[in-house]
């Protein structure tokens, strides 16, 4: 087992990897910009390395700067956490050529799924069902691209190979607005992500967003530990996410796990990563693959008892996974708020300092955050500033304990989503379960034109 890990990245993650490499007795250098001098993490580390100045891309992604931190502190293993540096394959090479171990997957794999085209290619070889759509990036000529989106069938949807986080992408609903949003796409994409390459998918009208957490070793063991549904999410940044998801069937659940765990050994993927798709009229389709911990790890861990941060540490310092697929049982149900520094209507950023942090407890509550009264939550980053996870028997008493939790917590100085997240607690909609990841836009454009907020 490694006996020193820089954590290389910041918030509520760099806590949460810290915790689970002190409950194993590694100790842990924590690398931070000069905004996050007075993180709680950046205290409780046994060592800390300031990597520049607040700006992301003079520090976080600043890849000489974090293996020198590593070279002089002599740390073993980087944990990317998520976001940063956490997908990229340039950097997890760096960190391999340096002599260090790359807690995530092998970088051809990272390669190969952030191209949502060869990532489309390989689920279809691993038998893992994709979105109907063009075979690989769409031509350049104007007729082959009408003929693949008359096969395909309006709308359908123009996404950049290099995107992610919703952003370029576009929708079509006929045919004399298709090769102007192809072109425009292109440039975007070009301009965006430094690749112009564009595919079409079948635009789905009113899917959920499913997916499915995997955990693989180097020795071809991959297990699934059930899935998560995410469907709340405005501009498609998840704001809800909860285990299991309600209302599929477990046989439904089991087929397409097993086939992504199936998928793992077939890729050779290593690591923890997650399989996202959407899921319509009983049908999953396969939209992407995450190669990282994602934020809404811990309505899994509740529901599964197993600590995904650690596992991907004893993954990569080459242990066998012990865990098998008949070990793993679904307890309960989780739910998870994050919790933003930012306007609950109009989600403007609030950045400045935290006079009052009053998180909740109780039973079943669980407080991801980094955040402290008198924290000054800095503008240059992501606004969220924690997670608050609950876990009951049942849904019911998940959402129950949640109101509770989110009517306990006071976090006063700056605005937070906390009042939305209370709001949505109560909707009738969400209580019932199996909304569409168009609900919460749609619920929110009905408040504008009604005029509150």
């Amino acid at each position: 087992m490694f006996e020193k890990i820089l954590i290389a990245n910041r918030g509520e993650i760099a806590l949460r990897i810290q915790r689970a490499c002190r409950e194993m007795g590694i100790r842990t250098v924590v690398v931070h910009s000069e905004a996050d001098t007075e993180a709680k993490y950046v205290k409780l580390a046994d060592e800390s390395v300031c990597i520049g100045p607040a700006p992301s891309k003079d520090s976080y992604l600043n890849i000489p700067a974090i293996i020198s931190a590593a070279e002089v502190t002599d740390a073993e293993a980087i944990h990317p956490g998520y976001g940063f540096l956490s997908e990229n394959a340039d950097f997890a090479e760096r960190v391999e050529k340096s002599g260090f171990v790359f807690i995530g997957p092998r970088p051809d794999s990272i390669r190969m799924m952030g191209d949502k085209v060869s990532a489309k290619d390989a689920m279809k070889r691993a038998g893992v069902p994709v979105v109907p759509g063009s075979e690989g990036a769409l031509p350049e000529d104007p007729k082959e691209v009408v003929r693949i989106a008359r096969a395909v069938g309006y709308p359908v949807i123009i996404k950049a190979a290099g995107g992610g986080g919703g952003r370029g992408m576009r929708v079509v609903h006929t045919e004399a607005a298709l090769l102007n949003a192809v072109t425009m796409t292109r440039s975007e994409a070009g301009s965006a992500f430094g690749n112009p390459t564009v595919y079409m998918e079948k635009f789905l009208e009113n899917p959920r967003h499913i997916e499915i957490q995997v955990l693989a070793d180097e020795f071809r063991n991959a297990v699934y530990l059930g899935e998560r549904d995410c469907s709340m999410q405005r501009r498609h940044q998840k704001i809800i996410e909860e285990a299991p998801a309600p209302g599929i069937s477990r046989r439904l659940i089991d087929k397409i796990g097993l086939r992504c765990a199936e998928a793992c050994k077939k890729i050779g993927y290593r690591g923890a990563g997650t399989f996202e798709f959407l899921f319509e009229n009983d049908e999953f389709y396969f939209i992407e693959m995450n190669t990282r911990v994602q934020v809404e790890h811990p309505v899994t861990e509740l529901v599964t008892g197993i600590d995904i941060v650690q596992q991907q540490i004893r993954i990569a310092a080459g242990e066998k996974m012990l865990l098998r697929q008949r070990d793993i049982e679904i307890k309960g149900h989780a739910v998870e708020c994050r919790i933003n520094a930012e306007d609950p209507y109009r989600f403007t950023p609030s950045p400045g300092r935290i006079t009052t942090w009053h998180p909740p407890g109780g039973p079943g509550i669980r407080v991801d955050s980094h955040a402290y009264t008198n924290y000054l939550v800095p503008p240059n980053y992501d606004s969220m500033i924690g997670k608050v996870i609950a876990h009951g028997d049942t849904r019911d008493q998940a959402i129950a304990r949640m109101r509770i939790a989110l009517s306990e917590m006071a976090v006063e100085g700056i605005l937070t989503n906390i009042a939305l997240h209370r709001e949505l607690m109560a909707d009738a909609r969400f209580v019932a379960g199996g909304t569409s990841i168009h609900y919460l836009e749609n619920k929110l454009a009905l408040r504008k034109t009604s005029g509150n907020h």
